[in-house]
């Protein structure tokens, strides 16, 4: 048996618009109930939520089977921890504060197995091959893996172009809130400069012929990012519906009762 067919790269490559979450509660809870609300990825980020790898393995066990597809977002792009996110099951990995070509070269090689890169072989006792039981997985698996990279420093983007090149980065991401204090603009993605920035930066990863995903709440941005050649677009965030949806209902009966 082979790896299984990622259906997020393939529809990607496809030319199609995914349209996502983000999951920051770190709970497999929060993942089971938006796993059945339409959304065609759910990110599960190692970086700014209380993740470890156990509850990203959780979560990635929730989603088995679940039309919405799961990305897990690691805290760092090292080997060691992109390795454990694989095995866990994680066909998709986005990497954060990727500034460099060469810095994505290694990120390719780190999701790949020998000869082609330098993940490490123990796929034998790992959940990604049912423990042992998918025979086929190892040589079938570099072609399933999906690759995502964030660009979101001022020396990112300086180098965007160079890392475009890179063969086996699949899709590059812009950070718009770390790309704005990046460049001067803490808290202030909205900025007419950044929205400019941002949209141009997506414009060239379309036109390169990689997938451009951005993550953003903001109904005019949200649009203006699928214009630009958006294709994996994060339209929110699991806390910010929850937090959102009640301080409008708190507001409106503290209105109808004060």
């Amino acid at each position: 048996m082979p790896a299984p067919l990622n259906s997020f790269k393939k529809a990607l490559a496809d030319g199609e618009t995914l349209l996502g979450c983000w999951m920051s509660f770190a709970e497999s809870i929060t993942a089971e109930a938006l796993s059945g609300v339409g959304f065609d990825w759910l990110l599960i980020d190692g970086e700014h939520s209380p993740n470890d790898i156990r509850s990203i393995r959780d979560q990635l066990v929730t989603l088995k089977g679940s039309d919405s597809h799961a990305v897990v977002r690691v805290p760092v792009g090292e080997t060691w921890i992109i390795k454990q996110a694989l095995d866990a099951g994680a066909q998709t990995i986005l990497v954060p504060i990727v500034e460099t070509a060469d810095q994505a070269r290694d990120l390719v090689r780190a999701c790949h197995y020998p000869p082609e890169g330098t993940r490490g072989v123990g796929y034998a006792v790992g959940r990604v091959s049912n423990f042992g039981q998918m025979e086929n997985y190892g040589p079938t698996a570099n072609a399933q893996i999906c690759l995502l990279v964030q660009v979101e420093t001022k020396t990112g983007l300086d180098n965007l172009d160079e890392i475009l090149a890179v063969e086996g980065v699949d899709g590059v991401f812009i950070g718009p809130a770390d790309l704005s204090a990046s460049l001067g603009y803490l808290g202030q993605a909205m900025h007419p400069d950044m929205q400019a920035t941002i949209m141009a930066a997506l414009r060239k990863i379309s036109a390169s012929g990689k997938a451009a995903g951005i993550l953003t709440s903001d109904d005019g941005m949200i649009q203006a990012s699928l214009d630009a050649g958006a294709r994996f677009v994060a339209v929110a965030m699991d806390i910010g519906l929850l937090v959102n949806s009640a301080k409008a209902v708190c507001t409106k009966w503290k209105a109808k009762t004060g």
